[in-house]
C-alpha cells in the first residue's frame, strides 16, 4: 500500500503538469511606458504597448541581423502572440504627462512556432556579467586607467539590461601585465588580465586613433570559454570628439552584446534529451526538484521513465547546449553529474 501511494505521488508531481511552463519567463516584457494623451482610448494605448513590447523582445533575444526579419509583421499577428498584459498609471512630474505602464507576457509556444517557421535561433543569456578593459593608444602612448575616455565613460552610454559590463579597479598588477605585453598586446590573455575570473566572460579592447575622424579597434573576447577576436573601424559621423567617442562606446557595446548572444543561441528545431536518475531520500526532494526545474525556461518537459521506492528515472527535454542546461540547473541549486556513465541529479 505504501508503494502504491508513492507511485500515485510521483505521477501527480510529474505527469499532471505536462509541459513545465517555466515561471522564469524570458518572454515577459516589463515597464513599457506609453504617454496617454487626451481622449486616447485604452485599446489604442494597448496596441502601441504591444507593438513596442514585441520590438523590445526581439531586439533582446535575437541577433542583430535577424531583428529586421520581423519589421513587416503586422499588429494583428503580433497580438496573437500575447498571453496577457497588465497596466498601471504613472505621472511624470517633469513633463506633466500621464504615463501608462504596461507589462506584457508573450506566449512561449507561439513565439517558438514563429521562430521555427522562420528558421531563427534566439538567445537566452544566463551569465550577464562581462569583465572588460578598454585600452587607448594615442600619440604612441598607452592609456589604461588615466586619461582614457573609454575606461572612464564606458558605463555612461547605451544602458541595457542584457549585459552588465564590469571594469576592473585601477591596480598595479593590471598595469604591469599590460606593460609586459606592450609590444604585443594582441597576445595578451584575458584570463591573465582578469585573474580570479577565469570562468567569466571577458573582453579586451585596444582602441587606436588613426586620425581625428577614425579609430581602429581590436576586440578580443572569451565568451562561454570560446575566444573570439574582431578588427573594427569606426568613422566619425559628423560629430565632435566627445560625441564620436560616445558613438564608439555605443557601437562596441552593441557588437559585444551580439557576440554574447551568438554564443547563447537556442535552436528550437533541435531539442535535446537527457536521462537522469533521482534517488528518493524522501518525498520532499522530488517536489523540490520539480519546483526548481519549473524556474528554468530551457526545460520544455520532464517525463517519468521508471520509478520505485528508491529512485525515479526521468527524461528531460531541453533546449540549448548541455553545458548551458547544467549551468541553469546549478543556478537553481540542482546538481547534475555523470557518475559511472549515469547522469545523477539531486537538489542541493
Amino acid at each position: 500500500m505504501k508503494v502504491f501511494f508513492q507511485i500515485i505521488f510521483i505521477l501527480i508531481v510529474f505527469l499532471k503538469t505536462g509541459n513545465l511552463l517555466s515561471d522564469n519567463n524570458l518572454f515577459n516584457v516589463n515597464n513599457i511606458k506609453i504617454e496617454k494623451k487626451d481622449k486616447t482610448s485604452h485599446n489604442v494605448l494597448a496596441n502601441k504597448a504591444i507593438k513596442k513590447g514585441f520590438n523590445q523582445l526581439i531586439t533582446k533575444i535575437l541577433l542583430e541581423e535577424d531583428v529586421d526579419k520581423f519589421s513587416d509583421m503586422n499588429l494583428s499577428s503580433i497580438k496573437e502572440l500575447v498571453t496577457f498584459y497588465q497596466v498601471s498609471n504613472k505621472y511624470d512630474e517633469e513633463k506633466k504627462d500621464e504615463l501608462v505602464n504596461f507589462s506584457i507576457t508573450f506566449d512561449k509556444d507561439k513565439i517558438h512556432d514563429l521562430f521555427y517557421e522562420k528558421g531563427i535561433s534566439y538567445s537566452e543569456i544566463s551569465d550577464k556579467e562581462l569583465y572588460i578593459l578598454p585600452i587607448l593608444f594615442k600619440e604612441n602612448e598607452t592609456f589604461i586607467f588615466n586619461n582614457n575616455f573609454f575606461y572612464k565613460n564606458w558605463n555612461n552610454f547605451y544602458e541595457n539590461d542584457l549585459i552588465e559590463f564590469i571594469l576592473p579597479l585601477e591596480n598595479i598588477e593590471i598595469i604591469q601585465r599590460v606593460y609586459n605585453f606592450r609590444n604585443n598586446l594582441i597576445g595578451l590573455d584575458t584570463n591573465d588580465l582578469f585573474k580570479g575570473y577565469s570562468n567569466k566572460n571577458t573582453a579586451i579592447l585596444l582602441i587606436e586613433k588613426i586620425n581625428q575622424n577614425e579609430k581602429k579597434i581590436y576586440l578580443k573576447t572569451e565568451i562561454q570559454g570560446k575566444i573570439i577576436t574582431k578588427n573594427i573601424r569606426i568613422k566619425n559621423q559628423n560629430s565632435d570628439v566627445d560625441n564620436f567617442n560616445e558613438q564608439i562606446i555605443t557601437n562596441l557595446k552593441k557588437e559585444i552584446i551580439n557576440l554574447v548572444k551568438s554564443q547563447n543561441l537556442i535552436d528550437i528545431r533541435v531539442p535535446s534529451f537527457i536521462n537522469v536518475t533521482l534517488k528518493l531520500k524522501n518525498k520532499s526532494n522530488l517536489v523540490e526538484l520539480h519546483s526548481r526545474m519549473k524556474k528554468i525556461d530551457l526545460i520544455e518537459n520532464v517525463y517519468v521513465q521508471e520509478f520505485n521506492k528508491n529512485y525515479v528515472n526521468l527524461k528531460i527535454k531541453y533546449l540549448g547546449k548541455l553545458e548551458k542546461i547544467i549551468f541553469e540547473l546549478k543556478s537553481e541549486n540542482i546538481d547534475l553529474k555523470l557518475i559511472n556513465d549515469q547522469w545523477i541529479i539531486k537538489t542541493l
